[in-house]
C-alpha cells in the first residue's frame, strides 16, 4: 500500500525558516517522480517544486525559486523541501505527492498519490 507522511509543518517568522520531510512507504523512490504543492484557504492548489526519479532534475514554482530546495534520500526512503526566506504568502498547507516517473510537473492533476499535508503558518 502506497503512503506519503509528511512532517515538519509549524509556525515561523517571515525570514524563517522550515525543512519539511516526506516519508514514503509501500514502494521505493525510484518508482516515481516526486512533488510538493500547498494549499492557501481559498485558493487552489498549486504546484511548489517537482524532483525527477531518474536524474535528480528539478523544477520550482516562480514565487519560490531561490528560497526553497527539495531533495530526496533514497535510503530513507525520505524526500525533503527546504524552505527559506519565508513570506507570508507561503502560508499553506504543504503535500506531498508522486507523479510518474517521466513526469517533471507543478500541475496538481498530473499527482496521483498523496499525503495527508503538514500546515506551515508565516507570520509578519
Amino acid at each position: 500500500q502506497v503512503q506519503l507522511v509528511e512532517s515538519g509543518g509549524g509556525l515561523v517568522q517571515a525570514g524563517g525558516s522550515l525543512r519539511l520531510s516526506c516519508v514514503a512507504s509501500g514502494f521505493t523512490l525510484d518508482s516515481y517522480n516526486f512533488g510538493w504543492l500547498r494549499q492557501a484557504p481559498g485558493k487552489e492548489r498549486e504546484g511548489v517544486s517537482c524532483i525527477s526519479t531518474s536524474d535528480g532534475s528539478v523544477v520550482y514554482a516562480s514565487s519560490v525559486r531561490g528560497r526553497f530546495t527539495i531533495s530526496k534520500d533514497n535510503a530513507k526512503n525520505t524526500v525533503y523541501l527546504e524552505m527559506n526566506d519565508l513570506k507570508p504568502e507561503d502560508t499553506a498547507v504543504y503535500y506531498c505527492a508522486t507523479t510518474l516517473p517521466l513526469q517533471l510537473t507543478l500541475k496538481s492533476g498530473n499527482y496521483n498519490h498523496w499525503g495527508q499535508g503538514t500546515q506551515v503558518t508565516v507570520s509578519s
